[in-house]
């Protein structure tokens, strides 16, 4: 696996009841993967020697990120190395401008968008193309959980967007949908075409990263939850896609249905699987990119939710453990190791049962307590 954080780590944990032997490509010996799998090779997976050397006696690469230049997997793939998800997929991913134009000329529905130039471009996509400002600007490749991303009210706001264009990197306009909440449709398939497909769910975000994900998503309607899971399992297909694909989709006011991202990998908005499925997201991932029969992806319980814990003021939460733990033993915990940083993405929670208010106000109280915003 390519990438040392952990959606790695997590991945790892799920073939080791299968027995395999799992070799990670790390930026540093520190990342939350490296501190716990049985091979790390530290190295720049930008370049391609770096690539190469680490692919030697490997049956199959995959990824916890999209970041690996696409020419570099072109070439893995020329000296006969299996990658999964193969660059002509995982480009949709890497990509948001070739993302966009694909799913349009597959008829998928997707915000109005354009490429623009510059910001005096801007002004011009959002006044005769998108209805109006405010419009969304994001770079087409590298940016997530907020980064590389600008919502721009007018034109003199967009006047001021200048650092990605200076930068000559490509930006990707699109009009500001108005959305009543973020979905999220995850799938798996494998290389001969077997898919399956988990609940849709509803994911919450604060300051443009994930928070908290319900699942299955509250109040959706059966017939909107099916054409979602329809809409994702078509993408997984058409884009050819090997492993795990996350499709996050706006809903609107008026029903509609809309894609906003895609992610070819294990994704945080099916890390509730990991206790809330019969197969995880990263039980699946493994079993489809080494071409296994993919496992049963139903929920075990009627809900299940899943907390981000970011990190907070304290640097050491595990004394937390025994209050969160004693107060509900239900409760599950993953932490990824990672040194505590404020706002940093250090570990989620997850929580089951018959009710979602009980549901939700447990994973809420112990993702809270553990980051230290509460203390009882």
């Amino acid at each position: 696996m390519v990438g040392g954080g952990q959606l790695a780590r997590m991945t790892h944990e799920a073939g080791i009841p299968l027995g395999i032997r799992f070799k990670l490509l790390s930026d540093s010996p520190r990342d939350s993967a490296a501190l716990v799998a049985g091979e790390v090779v530290v190295g720049d997976h930008r370049d391609l020697d770096t690539l190469r050397a680490f692919a030697k006696g490997c049956d199959v690469i995959t990824f916890d990120h999209e970041h690996v230049p696409t020419e570099h997997l072109r070439a893995l793939e020329a000296d006969g190395i299996a990658v999964r998800p193969g660059p002509d997929a995982l480009v949709h991913a890497q990509d948001k401008a070739v993302m966009r134009a694909r799913l349009t000329a597959l008829g998928v529905p997707c915000p109005r968008h354009r490429v623009v130039e510059d910001p005096a471009d801007v002004r011009r996509f959002a006044e005769a193309e998108a209805g109006g400002f405010p419009v969304v600007l994001k770079t087409a490749r590298g940016g997530y959980d907020g980064k590389g991303v600008w919502v721009v009210g007018s034109a003199e706001e967009a006047e001021r967007v200048t650092e990605p264009f200076l930068a000559g990197v490509p930006v990707l306009a699109e009009e500001k949908v108005d959305f009543v909440r973020e979905l999220a449709a995850n799938v798996v398939r494998s290389p001969h075409g077997q898919a399956v497909a988990y609940p849709v769910v509803e994911s919450v975000q604060v300051d443009g990263v994930c928070d908290t994900v319900i699942a299955p998503a509250p109040g959706l309607p059966a017939a909107t939850a099916v054409a979602a899971q329809e809409l994702a399992l078509t993408i997984a297909r058409e884009l050819g896609v090997t492993g795990h694909l996350a499709v996050e989709l706006f809903e609107t006011a008026d029903g509609r249905v809309l894609v906003n991202e895609l992610a070819m990998r294990p994704h945080n908005s099916g890390h509730w699987t990991q206790d809330g499925a019969v197969t995880s997201q990263f039980a699946n991932h493994v079993r489809a990119v080494l071409d296994l029969p993919l496992g049963d992806p139903r929920p075990r319980a009627p809900w299940t939710v899943m907390a981000n814990v970011l990190g907070g003021d304290f640097p050491d939460m595990y004394p937390a453990y025994l209050h969160c733990m004693a107060r509900d033993p239900g409760l599950k915990i993953h932490m990824y190791g990672k040194d505590v940083k404020p706002g940093r993405k250090v570990g989620h929670v997850t929580t089951y049962g018959d009710d979602l208010a009980d549901v939700r106000e447990r994973a809420r109280h112990a993702a809270d307590y553990l980051r230290g915003i509460i203390d009882e």
